[in-house]
Order: C-alpha cells, then sequence, then structure tokens
C-alpha cells in the first residue's frame, strides 16, 4: 500500500472511530434517550474544515435532550445532490457484544461497532469520497444532511420538510441495503388502545366491566379489518405484496381475583404505498367506538408517533436509471421504512442506497463488511460527478 493510501484510509478510520465512539442513543425511553450534538457538532468541524457551508437546525427536543440536523453544502445552484442519513442509533445490549460497541473494532474483514452500518459510518464514506471535489467548481451543489431521532420520532427529517430545505433535484439515503438501490418501502404506523373498565370481585362479574374481555372483541375486529385490508390493497413490488398488522404487546387487570378493570393494546401497520395513516385511523375508530359502547368501557385511541409515510419513487426517474448503470443492481423494494418520503416530499427524486445489510442493524455485533467501503466511496464519487459536476 502506498503511503497516499496508507494516510486515506488512516483517515477513514478516524472518521469511522470518532464517529461510533460519540453514543447519540435515540429512544423513546427517557433513561436510554441522548442529545445527537456530539456527533452533529463533528460532522460540523469537518465538513467545515473541507470548505462545505454548514447551517445547524434545531429541531425538537426530547426528554430534555437536544437535537438538531446538519446541512453542508457544497457549491450552488437551483439543482444538485444530496447524500443523506441519520446520526442516532438504537439502544443497545452491551453485555451482548463480544467487542466495545462504542468503538471501530476490525476483525474478519468487517468493521465492528454500534452505527457502522445503521448508519454512522456512511458519514465516514463520505467525508473519503467527497476528496476528489474539493477545491474544484461544482455545476450543481453537493449537500450532506445527517438528521436527529430517525429510529424513534422522525423528527429530524420532520423539520427539514417543515423548512423546506435542502433544495436538491436528487437525494441518496445510505440506510443499509447491500449497495442495492431501493425505489420503495412500506409505511408504518404504531397505535395504542386503552380500554377503562369497572373492576370487582371476580365471584360477581355482575359487579363490574371486564376491560379485557372488551379487548377481547376489539382484537376480532381489528384481525377482520386488516383481513379487509388486505384484499383491499395489493401490491406485487414487494416481498410482503400485502399491509401487516401485528399486535405486539397487550397489557390489562392486576390480580387474577379482580375483574380486569383497564387493559391496553399496541399493535403496528405497515402500509402500502397508496395508503394513508390518517385514514386508516378513522375507519379504526369508526369500528371501534361503537363496540366500547356497547361494553360501557372508556376508550381510548391515539398513535404512539406521527406514523412514517410509505415511499415510492417513479420508475421513470434518472436516478433509478444512474443507480442501476453505477451498481449493476436493478431497483429493489424493502420493507423497513426511512427518511425518504419527507424528501421526496420536497420535490427531491430519492433512492436508498448504502453499504450495510439491514439483517447486521439492531443487533450485537452490528458490523460494516470491509469489501464494501471502497465500492461505496467509488459509487459516491461516480454519483457526485454524474450529478454536481457534469449535469
Amino acid at each position: 500500500m502506498s503511503a497516499h493510501a496508507a494516510h486515506k484510509t488512516r483517515k477513514l478510520m478516524e472518521h469511522m472511530q470518532c464517529l461510533l465512539s460519540l453514543p447519540t442513543i435515540s429512544s423513546n425511553s427517557a433513561a436510554l434517550d441522548m442529545s445527537n450534538m456530539p456527533v452533529i457538532n463533528y460532522l460540523a468541524e469537518q465538513f467545515s474544515a473541507l470548505g462545505f457551508e454548514c447551517e445547524i437546525v434545531p429541531c425538537e427536543s426530547t426528554n430534555g435532550n437536544v437535537k438538531a440536523n446538519l446541512i453542508a453544502s457544497l457549491g450552488k445552484g437551483p439543482g444538485g445532490l444530496v447524500l443523506a442519513g441519520h446520526t442516532d442509533t438504537v439502544p443497545m445490549d452491551a453485555e451482548l457484544w463480544s467487542v466495545d460497541p462504542l468503538a471501530v473494532t476490525e476483525k474478519d474483514n468487517r468493521l465492528y461497532g454500534l452505527g457502522s452500518t445503521d448508519m454512522k459510518g456512511f458519514f465516514a464514506l463520505i467525508l473519503e469520497a467527497v476528496q476528489p471535489f474539493l477545491g474544484q467548481p461544482l455545476q450543481q451543489p453537493l449537500i450532506v444532511l445527517a438528521t436527529a431521532d430517525e429510529e424513534t420520532s422522525m423528527s429530524g427529517a420532520r423539520k427539514i420538510a417543515e423548512i423546506g430545505r435542502p433544495k436538491a433535484r436528487y437525494a441518496i439515503i445510505g440506510e443499509p441495503t447491500g449497495m442495492k438501490p431501493i425505489r420503495a418501502h412500506k409505511g408504518v404506523m404504531m397505535e395504542t388502545i386503552r380500554l377503562q373498565g369497572r373492576s370487582g370481585h371476580s365471584s360477581d362479574p355482575s359487579l363490574g366491566i371486564n376491560a379485557m374481555e372488551a379487548m377481547h372483541d376489539v382484537l376480532s375486529e381489528l384481525m377482520k379489518y386488516r383481513a379487509e385490508l388486505q384484499q383491499r390493497y395489493h401490491n406485487p413490488l414487494f416481498a410482503i405484496d400485502k399491509p401487516t398488522m401485528n399486535f405486539g404487546c397487550i397489557h390489562g387487570g392486576d390480580n387474577p381475583n379482580r375483574i380486569c378493570g383497564h387493559c391496553e393494546l399496541e399493535f403496528d401497520i405497515r402500509m402500502l404505498p397508496g395508503m394513508e395513516a390518517e385514514l386508516l385511523r378513522t375507519e379504526i375508530d369508526s369500528r371501534l367506538r361503537p363496540l366500547a359502547e356497547r361494553w360501557k368501557v372508556g376508550f381510548e385511541f391515539t398513535p404512539l408517533f406521527p406514523g412514517a409515510p410509505a415511499f415510492m419513487c417513479p420508475a421513470e426517474s434518472d436516478l433509478i436509471r444512474t443507480a442501476e448503470r453505477l451498481t449493476g443492481h436493478a431497483v429493489g423494494t424493502v420493507a423497513f421504512g426511512t427518511e425518504a418520503p419527507f424528501l421526496q416530499n420536497m420535490g427531491m427524486d430519492t433512492i436508498v442506497l448504502g453499504p450495510g445489510d439491514i439483517d447486521q442493524a439492531h443487533q450485537p455485533d452490528e458490523y460494516l463488511a470491509l469489501d464494501r467501503v471502497q465500492p461505496c466511496i467509488n459509487m459516491l464519487r461516480s454519483f457526485i460527478t454524474h450529478y454536481c459536476v457534469k449535469p
């Protein structure tokens, strides 16, 4: 390896080490949730040193933790390319890791660490990919977008959509797709239903109203509705070509000899493109509220978070054709959600394309395969050349 190549490798590993060593866990649990500002400040410092114009955009703080996005721009113009990713990670079970989750460990031709593949490692690759374009005029701007709280509320992407920046023509989100371009994914809504009955001595059912029994009817009605949705919506682009509804957790009552006075259900729906969360919520409410009235139980139906829309990039997009040419892979679809619909709704042709694999995400010993690093850097340089240097 030449001295120049060794220096580049060392610099990339330094970026990876710094990014992963700064914990930025995003969680609905106040005990686990953290600010993402250490990574935002690090990226702003690095991109500013390379000549990018950096703007830190505060977004909604959670659990007392400050959150922000970063928009780093090189060049000016009405078009251009956005390379986007999120700065947060899921929580970790450190005792289940065989290596330090807050460090980069290189072994078995892999780079281990929390966020290596999902997806702080993507920013280290961007920092390397932009090197040949520094100091030369770009015909269209290159923009790096780093967001907050993708793993929970997507408040960072929602803030970007609210302010209408950055402006660009194309966007690539570097979520783990195995270097295969993704043009569509499902959306997700997560909901909770709370029923309030009346407790009493279990020896006489007439003394109370059993919320758990009422919830049994709620579940039956939701299962009927699920079957109707699966008859109504179908998309052959997806491996699971119908919407799904999963009953994730249920809690009720407090003792076997007391009539169950309260019961709570949490569930999710994975929506196909064309399905709207608010319409589904209206339909669910109209089916369940009369049932609750018949049982004479209190009824509360609320979202756990606003939901993330489904996403589909038009098949005729130049970005799709370019991605297929540069990667050698036909575009596909995935079941997991991303920030893509928020960027698309701002007017950008958007795809999801990154070096990691989704089956490595959200689990102990997360890693990025070393043989994906240089191909991803080369691919990003080709996209920058195509859309920013020779648009």
